[in-house]
């Protein structure tokens, strides 16, 4: 009887190949690095922040742009519409997903990317889902990082697509240079659906799906999002967000709707305020990692393990104010 052969170990690539490999554009090189950034082990950690030191001086060059909607809106088509009429026109384009998960499954809330089936195969595109669990701030973070190691490969535009729930959207909106909102016409009042929070951070707002029977109602629904921006702040003093029509479906509108991105960044360029932007985005960062950084230090201080249960049972039953069981539990974090 012939011995079973041990499976080889799958030989880990080191920085230096990372590096030289992301630099000339290997997708598989690609992928390994942005899978070492998004790996939580902590060994991992520290050879990925060594990764993107070394990668940081050729980042920056890309064009950011945040992609949220509504559900139902049609955000896969219309990032995978755009990217191909992207990549088609030479240039090299990324996509990353920042999923949160479903807190009740753990499971994605996007799935799988295989919709972009015209886009993943493009050879001038590279798509990337967020991993599958964890909080929010950890895969905003992962994203960012993937972000900058895209840009390092030399991709040129970097569409950042949201699931379009709750604090994502803002966050996405924090880390891209002009943010998208895709919105839906003919389901009812329009408006009604609008948060105040999208409103003040959307750079453009694009009514999808402009096609067929519903031409109409999206040119009602453009013209009702663009009365309803009057009583925003605009989130730039060098822009006023516009509201256009298209349709992911059939590509009408798109060239017009990247017309306006590409204005866009022309616009705060021109000012100093998009390298601002940039500026004071990277130091935001900063401190969103101490704050990640310090979250996970304190839960798994042997100090605050010991004494959440209880702590946790006080502020539950009623019997603990949930002011005290904090400053008791930072007390056994700090030693005080």
């Amino acid at each position: 009887m012939t011995a079973k052969r041990p499976t080889p170990r799958r030989r880990v690539p080191t920085i230096d190949a990372l590096v030289d490999g992301v630099r000339a554009g290997d997708r598989a090189m690609l992928g390994q690095a942005i899978t070492l950034v998004e790996s939580r082990r902590d060994d991992h950690r520290r050879r990925a922040q060594d990764l993107l030191a070394r990668l940081l001086p050729y980042t920056g060059g890309a064009h950011r742009v945040g992609i949220t909607g509504v559900p139902g809106v049609g955000k896969s088509t219309f990032v995978e519409s755009i990217g191909v009429r992207l990549a088609d026109a030479g240039h090299r384009v990324a996509v990353l997903a920042v999923d949160p998960s479903s807190a009740v499954s753990g499971g994605s809330i996007l799935g799988d990317k295989t919709r972009m089936q015209r886009l993943s195969v493009h050879p001038g595109a590279f798509v990337r889902p967020s991993p599958t669990a964890g909080s929010l701030g950890g895969v905003a973070r992962r994203t960012r990082e993937s972000m900058l190691v895209c840009e390092a490969a030399g991709y040129d535009i970097v569409l950042v697509e949201t699931v379009g729930v709750g604090q994502s959207e803002t966050t996405v909106a924090g880390m891209v240079d002009m943010f998208v909102v895709l919105m839906l016409a003919g389901a009812g009042d329009e408006l009604q659906g609008i948060k105040k929070g999208i409103l003040e951070v959307a750079d453009l707002i694009a009514i999808n799906k402009a096609d067929g029977d519903n031409v109409d109602a999206a040119r009602r629904a453009r013209r009702e999002y663009a009365s309803a921006l009057h009583y925003v702040r605009p989130s730039s003093p060098s822009w006023t967000p516009p509201v256009v029509t298209c349709s992911a479906m059939t590509g009408d509108g798109l060239g017009e709707l990247w017309d306006e991105v590409r204005a866009h960044r022309d616009a705060l360029s021109a000012t100093g305020e998009l390298d601002a932007k940039r500026r004071a985005q990277r130091v935001t960062w900063m401190w969103a990692m101490i704050e990640d950084g310090l979250h996970r230090r304190f839960r798994a201080h042997p100090g605050v393990a010991a004494a959440l249960e209880a702590a946790e049972s006080g502020v539950r039953d009623g019997t603990t104010p949930a002011t005290q069981a904090a400053l008791d539990l930072l007390d056994a974090f700090t030693g005080e």
